[in-house]
């Protein structure tokens, strides 16, 4: 097990182009820590540079206090698993799991033991003596984590290691990493497309963007306080909504009505007067007939018109529509922030909310529904930076 720092690492290809940008954070000793982002946005090469495979062009990189730049892959005592499986087609399971002990020329009685054991962890023990051509893809992947374990490395890198499976092998292998890593303690760096492997499977999560890291932060923080508009349309699904807005006087002026800033954000706010976006988890939308009366005079009542409505048995999500001079608004902004905007948000003229099972909204109607204000974030319009995360 050990702590892996980060100073300042950065890669630059020979063409000149900027892979990893100043990555600087601690990834602590037993943690389960996620690096995620869009494709293209250097996770993977991060990655590589930890474990050895891509050289660092600047900064230094430490493993359990020992600096590990220009230090040789296989000295580095870690085990990587890969998209792709990589394991043999010719050889068994119990050979695929034993090749790299094999490979340290381990006694026959150790190589034996700690296949076995890994193979009762991971419920490979019944399929040892079948090879890969006859196992499912989840299967697979199991006996990739396999190779993995039984090395005994101070920390495993796991490069997309879901992404070939089905959505309902995913969500099934997604457990078994989780329970696996939560019983071994084994200091993990893992790597996905997907925020919601993201926010289910890491202790913390570090967003990427163009090489560049955005924010580090429990999936919690991330959720409820993005630093940034790329993170805030990034986590979360759906996406968080954003809406032009002005404040004034200590209200925020919505395109659909306006409220009072409440109290905490006040406290938090780092902004002037004027023209800010505001962000809005869909949550944060309600049919009014279910919201208490003691709280409607913490937020807005406005009424939309339902585009359309997606029931997924537990919850329901409504888009509906903004009028027409916000939605010419909203343009310009996507065309101000399109940088922010291509990855985070493709919509921006349709609201989305999530609401009640029970609500009687139906498509093409409207429906009254209530805004809770007590957790908007307010962002700055030039920048994209959350103004109300804390007070300079």
């Amino acid at each position: 097990m050990a702590e892996i720092v980060l100073e300042h690492l950065k890669k630059t290809y020979p063409d000149g182009t900027e892979a990893v940008a100043d990555a600087d954070f601690t990834i602590e000793d037993g943690e389960f820590f996620i690096l995620v982002g869009p494709s293209g946005c250097g996770n993977s090469t991060l990655l590589n540079m930890i474990v050895g495979l891509e050289d660092i062009t600047d900064g230094k990189l430490l493993v359990g206090g020992e600096v590990m730049n220009g230090v040789d892959p296989k000295d580095r005592n870690m085990a990587m698993v890969f998209q792709s499986y990589a394991i043999y087609p010719h050889l068994t399971v119990r050979d695929n799991i034993a090749f790299p002990l094999k490979i340290r020329k381990m006694s026959k009685e150790e190589i034996t033991k700690r296949v076995d054991d890994a193979a009762e962890t991971l419920e490979l023990t019944e399929i040892l003596d079948k090879k890969p051509g006859n196992l499912s893809g989840g299967q697979r992947q199991r006996v990739a984590m396999g190779r993995a374990i039984v090395r005994d490395p101070t920390v495993w890198l796991m490069d997309e290691p879901l992404s070939n499976l089905d959505a309902k092998l995913r969500v099934q292998t997604r457990g078994q990493i989780a329970s696996l890593q939560d019983r071994t303690g084994v200091t993990t760096v893992y790597v996905t497309h997907d925020q919601t492997e993201a926010l289910t499977l890491g202790d913390r999560v570090a967003v990427m963007r163009k090489g560049r890291v955005q924010q580090v932060g429990t999936p919690r923080d991330l959720y409820n306080l993005p630093a940034n508009l790329f993170v805030a349309g990034f986590i979360g699904s759906p996406a968080m909504n954003i809406l032009p807005a002005e404040v004034k006087e200590g209200r925020i002026i919505l395109p659909m009505g306006e409220a009072e800033m409440p109290a905490d954000l006040k406290d938090r706010y780092k902004g002037g007067e004027g023209r800010v976006l505001v962000g809005i988890r869909p949550e944060q939308y309600e049919d009014i007939t279910f919201v208490d009366e003691s709280i409607r005079g913490e937020g807005l009542t406005f009424t939309a018109t339902i585009d359309s409505l997606e029931w997924l048995g537990s919850e329901v999500f409504a888009y509906f529509k903004i009028d027409a001079a916000s939605a010419s608004e909203l343009d310009e902004l996507a065309d101000d922030l399109s940088d922010l905007f291509s990855d985070a948000h493709e919509e921006t003229r349709t609201g989305t909310a999530r609401l009640d099972i029970s609500t009687k909204a139906a498509e093409g109607e409207q429906l009254d529904m209530w805004l809770d204000a007590r957790r908007i974030q307010l962002f700055d319009r030039e920048t994209g930076d959350n103004l109300s995360l804390t007070r300079s």
